[in-house]
């Protein structure tokens, strides 16, 4: 069975990475935080988020936090503002700031934690009475027609498959597990919401491209494939998209994001 890889930064902005500033802008304006904030970024990866706070959000501090060395090294050097901060932290040893933070978010990263739960519950515990704790996921079940096409054909080929499928390993990126998440972390107010972007890719190998950088599920299982049968793969999906006259491939993603308030 293939295992997750997250160290390059540059191969997953390529992958999945690419759709996430985009997502992040439409869950900052559901939000609608006021400016002047204290925010904590929580599994920061890339720091896709972070930098839409600090373009569209006027905080006064974003911190942004991950386990992956590689990840927090890739988003300090492409936020290079004075507001912000990145560090390599685990669970137990998220960053503080005086007071607390006014808003913790976390961006597609709760559902690959051990236990979300604990990953809630540190986020409010490091945000101040009535701030905000708010998270957005890929709705893999359905929503995310990039990855669900290229499932399909894996699990075709391969009954292996099957089990690595995000669909199936991540019953958390639901509406409601997503609500009933935050409300087991204690937080108030909770609310949720569907947030849809446009995915379009220019041609095939734009589309394929990505899932050779091994950042991932996906591109992880596609790398631990010997050739022949990553050259099935890429055919059988080739097959299965919705190729335009143009060549572009247009498909949609979709993410579920939840909000609630300390109490």
């Amino acid at each position: 069975m293939s295992q997750d890889v997250w160290d390059d930064g540059s191969a997953y902005d390529r992958y999945i990475g690419r759709w996430s500033g985009v997502i992040a802008s439409a869950f900052l304006r559901w939000l609608g935080l006021p400016g002047g904030g204290a925010w904590l970024d929580f599994g920061c990866g890339t720091g896709a988020l972070a930098r839409r706070v600090l373009a569209e959000c006027e905080p006064r501090l974003v911190v942004g936090c991950d386990r992956s060395p590689g990840f927090v090294a890739f988003a300090r050097d492409s936020a290079p503002d004075p507001r912000a901060d990145f560090a390599v932290a685990e669970l137990p040893d998220l960053p503080r700031t005086e007071g607390g933070f006014d808003a913790a978010v976390s961006g597609l990263v709760l559902n690959f934690l051990p236990s979300p739960l604990d990953g809630a519950t540190a986020m409010a515990a490091r945000t101040r009475r009535g701030g905000a704790v708010a998270a957005y996921v890929w709705d893999y079940a359905e929503g995310m027609q990039a990855l669900h096409i290229f499932w399909e054909a894996a699990k075709s080929l391969d009954p292996a498959a099957v089990s690595l499928d995000e669909s199936a390993r991540f019953p958390l990126c639901q509406p409601e597990p997503m609500r009933e998440l935050l409300e087991r972390a204690g937080l108030g107010n909770v609310a949720v919401r569907a947030l849809e972007i446009p995915t379009v890719f220019k041609d095939f190998d734009d589309y394929w491209a990505p899932f050779l950088g091994g950042q991932g599920p996906a591109p992880s299982y596609v790398m631990s494939l010997p050739a022949r049968r990553r050259e099935a793969l890429r055919e059988l999906t080739r097959s299965r998209l919705p190729v335009g006259a143009d060549g572009t491939i247009r498909l949609t993603a979709r993410a579920w994001a939840a909000r609630g308030t300390v109490v």
